[in-house]
């Protein structure tokens, strides 16, 4: 071989090596994790910071390198071309496209993306100055060719400069946890929490609260000691207290503060006066979601509020724990009375109390019943059938069979549910 011919080779390897950089650095640059990065430059990291300010402008660096590389990969296919042509003659377009062909796709596409998208972060770190000395290069023409891409496509009716992300910053976080669980890198418990802290915009009082016909309370007007032995026997610490009717909520009753006034009064109960140890009632909107009831619940200290609907109703209450177990699950304490809400069966089926919260029967057994129409299992069975059914009468929807175990007067009370094969 001929001096000329050697460095005509040596040329080729290095444009081929420059597009395996420019390959990577777009596919690195583009999967790298934005809180990885903002993880390593606020330990310090310097290339990090580089890296985030790189893809701040993502359109501009992306153009950048694909000119780059566009540019690289034209020069070494017609270098090679000629370098052929004068060894092969005109078969030596064949050979050039045949060769060029296969290094560029092993050598500068797939090697480097794989090796990229393997290791994202580090990659990016590695090559961001190189990354930085392009945008300089072609930043220019890279701006220029966007600017003209996007009157291109504005004549089609694209608007990219008004385009926003398909997917809002709640849905890409469950998105990326949900693929992690499929993948085994989450596992369901985690999954559920971040499920539950993500909807709590979402959900509303009313979709968590204990309904007023399952509410625990007693009524001013009886004597006092039949209220001080009705709190003292609930297994909750906070009591709603009525007088007149059950829907007239006149205070909320701290067991700790019940016990010290027994304690004022030599334990004798017909001394207390319940509407003096009663606190003042909080009241709340029905449609109140659960983000700001929890920011209202810490900001005012409080643990209880009483569910009103627009036109001032009692609908039930909700609690600081109601709102905290839509994140981490069912807490229960020694003092907590266990209900059988759901159980399986041998043959596959599950017996649901028709109160059950379809979230909850969700949660437990990684269903997906819609659940923006109805807040408990009886409630969608009546919305989908849009009737009050029958004992025994079966419906099929979701993908699951629904059998009316139970119904008392217009509730239904007990469903079999089991999956439809």
């Amino acid at each position: 071989m001929t001096a000329e011919t050697l460095i005509t080779i040596g040329v080729i390897g290095f444009l081929i090596f420059m597009s395996f950089l420019f390959s990577g650095t777009e596919t690195g640059m583009t999967a790298v994790s934005r809180a990885r990065l903002h993880t390593l430059e606020s330990s310090g990291d310097l290339r990090a910071g580089l890296v985030a300010r790189l893809i701040g402008r993502r359109d501009r660096l992306v153009g950048a390198l694909l000119i780059g590389n566009n540019l690289v990969n034209i020069l070494a296919s017609a270098l090679a071309t000629s370098l052929f042509l004068s060894l092969f003659g005109e078969a030596g377009v064949f050979y050039a496209t045949i060769v060029m062909t296969a290094l560029l796709v092993i050598f500068a596409e797939i090697l480097p993306k794989s090796w990229a998208l393997a290791k994202p972060e580090q990659f990016a770190l590695f090559v961001a100055p190189f990354a930085r000395l392009v945008v300089l290069l072609f930043g220019f023409l890279s701006s220029a060719a966007n600017a003209f891409v996007r009157v291109l496509l504005a004549i089609f009716g694209v608007n990219l400069s008004s385009d926003t992300f398909m997917l809002s910053a709640h849905e890409e976080l469950r998105g990326t946890v949900e693929v992690l669980h499929r993948e085994g890198g989450v596992v369901k418990q985690d999954r559920d929490r971040v499920g539950g802290l993500l909807d709590l915009h979402e959900l509303e009082v009313s979709d968590v609260m204990i309904h007023r016909t399952n509410m625990r309370s007693v009524n001013a007007a009886d004597d006092p000691e039949i209220v001080v032995r009705e709190i003292l026997r609930s297994p909750y610490t906070r009591i709603p207290v009525w007088r007149d009717s059950t829907e007239n909520i006149v205070g909320v009753v701290h067991a700790k503060d019940l016990l010290r006034a027994l304690n004022d009064v030599d334990n004798d109960a017909s001394r207390i006066d319940i509407m003096k140890v009663a606190s003042k009632p909080w009241f709340v909107p029905d449609t109140t979601t659960l983000q700001d009831q929890l920011n209202a619940f810490l900001r005012r200290k409080a643990h209880i509020a009483i569910v009103v609907d627009e036109y001032g109703e009692v609908e039930g209450l909700v609690t600081l724990e109601d709102i905290i177990e839509e994140i981490v699950g069912d807490i229960s304490d020694e003092h907590d009375i266990e209900v059988q809400g759901v159980k399986q069966e041998a043959d596959g089926s599950v017996v649901v109390e028709g109160s059950v919260p379809i979230r909850d029967l969700n949660r437990a057994l990684d269903w997906n019943l819609p659940d923006e129409e109805a807040t408990t299992i009886a409630g969608l069975v009546i919305h989908e059938t849009q009737t009050i059914p029958e004992e025994k009468q079966a419906f099929t929807f979701f993908g699951k069979r629904f059998i009316v175990m139970k119904r008392d007067k217009n509730r239904i009370t007990r469903l079999r549910i089991r999956p439809v094969e």
